[in-house]
Formats: C-alpha cells, sequence, structure tokens
C-alpha cells in the first residue's frame, strides 16, 4: 500500500519584513490574535473610565464627570482606532511589528491608571491632573509614529500619506507633552486639549487624500470596530453584576435580583443585536469615502454604550443606598446613554444607506416612549428593578421592527446603493 504524503502547511516565523501594504480585496481577512490581544487593555481602560464616571455621576457631580469621561473616552477611543486602521492596511506580523504594538499596550495601560486621577481633579476643579494619563497616550502615538514612518520607507508608493499621519501625529504629541508640564486651570486645559483633538481629527482626512491614501480593508474594519463594540458592551455586564450584588448584598436572592439580571443582560443584549444590523463592511467596501463619518462617529456610539454601563453602576448605587441622587437621576444615568446609543445606529445605518424610512421614525419613537416611561414611573416611586427592566425594551423596539419589516427598506436600500439587484 503506497503511502500519500499530503502537503503540510509551514510553522509560523516572524522574521523582519518589508511592511509593503495589505491587499484591500483579501479574501477572508480578519481580525489576527495580536489585534484581539490588544484589544484586552482596553477592559481595562474602559472599566476604570466607566467606574470613574459612575462615581461623580452617583455623588451629582456630572459636569465633572462627563468632562472626565469625554476625554478619557477620546484617549482611548482614538489611540484604539489609530492603531486598527494602521493594522488593517500595513500588518506585516513581523517581530517588529509585534514589539511595537507591546509598547502601544504597554501605553494604555498606564493611561488607564493615570484615569483616576485625572477624574478627581477635574472634580476639585483647580487644574487638570493629566500627567500620567497623557504620558500613556503619548508612548501610544510615539510608537505610531515609528509604524507610519516605517511605512513611508518601505512602501514608496504610499509614501505621502504615511508621512502625513507622521507629521500630524507628531504635532499633536509635542501639544500633549507640552500640557504634563504646563500646570494650567481646568478651563484652559480644556481649551488646549480641543485644540490639540482637532489636529489629531485632521491629520487622517488630509492623509487619506494624497497618494492615494492608505490600503485598509473594509470588512476587516468593519469587524474590528464591530470586536471593540462587543468588549465595550462588557462594561453593560459587568454594571449588572454589580446591580445584582447591590441587591443581594441587602435583601438576599428574591425577584427584584432576577429582574435586574433580565434587564441588565437584556439592554445589553438588545444592544448588541442592533449595533450589527449595520451593513458596515458592504458599503464601505464599495464607497470608502463614508469611512471618516462612520469611524469617527463610532467613537460616540463606543462612549455611549460605556456609559450605559456605567448608569448601571450607579443604579447599584443606589440601590445599596449610597448614591447621593434621586431614583429620577438613577434612572437617567442609564437611559441618556441608551438613548444616545439608539439614535447613533440610526443615524450610522441612514449614513451608509443614505434613505430614510418613516418607518424608522415608527421606530425611533416607540423606543423613545420607552426611554421616557421609566423615568415617569421613577418619579411616582416605582422601584428601579421595574423601571430598568422597562428600560431594557427601548433598544428592543428597533430590533424588533428591523426583523419584522425593517429588513425590506434596508434591502432595497442596499441594492440601490450597491447597484445589484434586490
Amino acid at each position: 500500500m503506497s503511502e500519500q504524503h499530503a502537503s503540510v502547511a509551514p510553522l509560523p516565523t516572524h522574521h523582519a519584513a518589508a511592511m509593503r501594504g495589505r491587499d484591500p480585496h483579501e479574501h477572508h481577512r480578519v481580525a489576527t490574535p495580536l489585534e484581539l490581544l490588544f484589544d484586552l487593555t482596553f477592559v481595562i481602560a474602559f472599566g476604570i473610565a466607566g467606574s470613574q464616571l459612575a462615581h461623580l455621576l452617583a455623588e451629582g457631580h456630572y459636569a465633572a464627570g462627563l468632562t472626565g469621561f469625554g476625554l478619557a473616552m477620546f484617549a482611548v477611543c482614538w489611540a484604539w482606532v489609530n492603531f486598527s486602521w494602521f493594522a488593517s492596511a500595513f500588518d506585516t506580523d513581523d517581530w517588529i511589528y509585534r514589539l511595537t504594538t507591546m509598547v502601544q499596550m504597554v501605553g494604555v495601560l498606564i493611561l488607564a491608571l493615570g484615569l483616576p486621577q485625572m477624574f478627581e481633579s477635574i472634580d476639585k476643579g483647580a487644574h487638570v491632573d493629566n500627567g500620567i494619563m497623557v504620558l500613556g497616550y503619548v508612548i501610544m502615538r510615539v510608537a505610531m509614529i515609528f509604524q507610519w514612518l516605517r511605512a513611508a520607507r518601505q512602501t514608496p508608493d504610499r509614501r505621502a500619506a504615511c508621512l502625513s499621519y507622521a507629521t500630524a501625529i507628531s504635532i499633536a504629541q509635542i501639544g500633549w507633552i507640552v500640557l504634563i508640564f504646563v500646570d494650567m486651570p481646568l478651563l484652559p486645559t480644556c481649551l488646549c486639549a480641543a485644540m490639540l483633538i482637532l489636529i489629531e481629527m485632521a491629520g487622517p482626512v488630509i492623509a487619506e487624500r494624497r497618494g492615494g491614501g492608505t490600503p485598509w480593508h473594509a470588512h476587516h474594519i468593519a469587524e474590528r470596530y464591530g470586536l471593540l463594540a462587543i468588549i465595550t458592551l462588557g462594561e453593560g455586564v459587568v454594571g449588572t453584576v454589580a446591580s445584582i450584588s447591590a441587591i443581594v448584598g441587602e435583601q438576599g436572592w428574591n425577584l427584584d435580583a432576577v429582574l435586574i439580571c433580565v434587564a441588565g443582560t437584556g439592554l445589553t443584549f438588545g444592544m448588541w443585536w442592533l449595533y450589527f444590523l449595520l451593513p458596515s463592511g458592504q458599503i464601505l467596501h464599495h464607497f470608502r469615502n463614508r469611512a471618516f463619518v462612520w469611524g469617527y462617529g463610532h467613537m460616540l456610539i463606543f462612549a455611549s454604550i460605556a456609559a450605559t454601563g456605567a448608569g448601571l453602576h450607579v443604579a447599584a448605587y443606589y440601590i445599596e443606598h449610597k448614591a447621593h441622587i434621586g431614583a429620577v437621576a438613577a434612572v437617567l444615568t442609564v437611559a441618556t446613554p441608551v438613548g444616545a446609543y439608539i439614535l447613533l445606529i440610526f443615524a450610522h445605518y441612514v449614513y451608509l444607506l443614505r434613505r430614510m424610512e418613516a418607518f424608522y421614525l415608527w421606530l425611533l419613537a416607540g423606543a423613545g416612549i420607552l426611554l421616557v416611561l421609566p423615568l415617569i414611573a421613577a418619579s411616582v416611586g416605582v422601584s428601579m428593578t421595574v423601571c430598568l427592566t422597562v428600560l431594557m425594551l427601548a433598544p428592543l423596539v428597533p430590533v424588533i421592527g428591523y426583523e419584522a419589516r425593517g429588513h425590506r427598506y434596508g434591502n432595497r436600500a442596499l441594492a440601490r446603493a450597491l447597484g445589484t439587484p434586490i
């Protein structure tokens, strides 16, 4: 009996390789293990930012909490966004790329460890103690400068775009470093931060218009954003556990604990289902110019998801009688980010498909009613668990509407956009 030798795939190696740019039409392009490992560091960052926001909201310090949360979310999300788009275009997975990514992971952790000091200083109102946070951010961004310069040297046809990225990041980092050493009051610091944020966000807009831009992969990018949305939704699960623990600690296992479990899990599940109704990959593959609004807008989506988890933490504080706000305010800390999330998903859906239907407005109205009802219920003394259970239904309205009827409108709009038969 003759032996048949099947071909054996070679073992992987990670020797230095030329950074030539990936094929934007590559089949079966998926997230790499390194990208998934990189994402895990953001679990820590989102968790700390959400925890700090919840604490300040429960104390009634809304302005300080939202200001700190806004700065934290920009730093965290923007660093992730830049890495992910670069990886989609130039991931070589050699040892140089891997070690540079590890440096960025260290930067994420340093940034996360600096968030409590930043929140506390904003709450006190004297100045912004953002030195550790900015240090972590700069470490991540300097590593990205190295990556862009490497791509510029080894990918001549994309050199102009890569150098534009490196230049914009370098200018912004000089400004961020200055903020570490210059002690200014809160308002001037926020104004300087806003200017630097504009520089950071203008960089990709300029770069992608030079030398043909970068060869990012639409379906890969859509998957990466979806994975970060899932990671951020984990804050909702953590918030649910905190609320359940608060009830069990006060009353033991009872109906309220079960309702909170259903409400928190159902809310997270509904938001997850709603997110993945977006036809992002298909549209971005055909209309690459829509990537900026889609990509930048997602930072607000991620922030609203993380804020929802923080709101569930506030509900836990309220149940434990540790919050210094009323029931309506506590419910509002959950209802507001959930409402923002639903609006943002609808806005992205309409933007991608370039089509608005009256049916969508009815779904928004239905979701809106279920966001307002818990506030009314809380104002007349209905328990927090019942209010959150009603609130859970808000994202399920557009989900059910889409599955029952809305997908027909979406299919027609998608076929019209792509020029294909229905």
